[in-house]
């Protein structure tokens, strides 16, 4: 069975971006999670814990997201079985 890079890809992207907006609001207004989100902030360019910062962080989330479910569901199908390569 082989799986879309593309559906994967954007599966991920989609749920990565919207945990990351969540945490970060999360972080903003109740202080959870905020050691986790500080460690994201030296990763993703522009991304604050602010409330302006949770869109910076959906963004990349998205995209981070996006680039990484492509490369797992194009290696994936390198190895699945049934693969003509």
């Amino acid at each position: 069975m082989k799986l879309s890079p593309k559906a994967l890809g954007l599966t991920l992207g989609i749920l990565w971006g919207i945990t990351l907006c969540a945490m970060t609001l999360l972080a903003v207004y109740t202080g959870y999670a905020s050691h986790l989100v500080e460690l994201m902030v030296g990763i993703y360019p522009y991304y604050e814990v602010t409330p302006l910062g949770s869109i910076a962080g959906l963004v990349w989330g998205f995209v981070d997201g996006l680039v990484g479910g492509l490369i797992i569901g194009w290696v994936y199908n390198l190895f699945a079985p049934g693969s003509a390569n």
